[in-house]
C-alpha cells in the first residue's frame, strides 16, 4: 500500500517549489516519482503536428516522492503517514493529527 496516492494533497519539501501544495495527478511507483499539478513546471519546445500546434509549452515534470509529504487534512501542514485498521479496513492516518486520510 502506497503512502502517496493519486488525488492526494501534497506539500513539496525540497526543490524550487518548496512549501507549495498541489494535487497528485499520477504516481510512478517503479521510479519513486509523482506528477503534481502546477508543481515542478518545465518549458518544452513542441513541434507542430496535426493535432497540436507548435511553440513553447509548459508542463509538469515528475518529482521524487522523498521530496513530497501528504498535507494534513486538518491544517494542511506536511505530515508523515501511518496505517491503522478501522472496522476491518486498512486506512492511512496522519501522524501529526491522527486524522484519517482515506475517505
Amino acid at each position: 500500500m502506497q503512502k502517496i496516492r493519486k488525488g492526494d494533497k501534497v506539500v513539496v519539501l525540497a526543490g524550487k517549489d518548496k512549501g507549495r501544495t498541489g494535487e497528485v495527478v499520477t504516481v510512478m511507483p517503479k521510479d519513486d516519482k509523482a506528477l503534481v499539478r502546477g508543481i515542478n513546471m518545465i518549458r518544452r519546445h513542441q513541434r507542430q503536428s496535426q493535432s497540436q500546434e507548435g511553440g513553447i509549452i509548459s508542463k509538469e515534470a515528475p518529482i521524487h516522492l522523498s521530496n513530497l509529504a501528504v498535507a494534513d487534512p486538518k491544517d494542511g501542514k506536511p505530515t508523515r503517514v501511518g496505517f491503522e485498521v478501522k472496522d476491518g479496513k486498512k486506512v492511512r492516518v496522519a501522524k501529526r493529527s491522527g486524522a484519517t486520510i482515506d475517505v
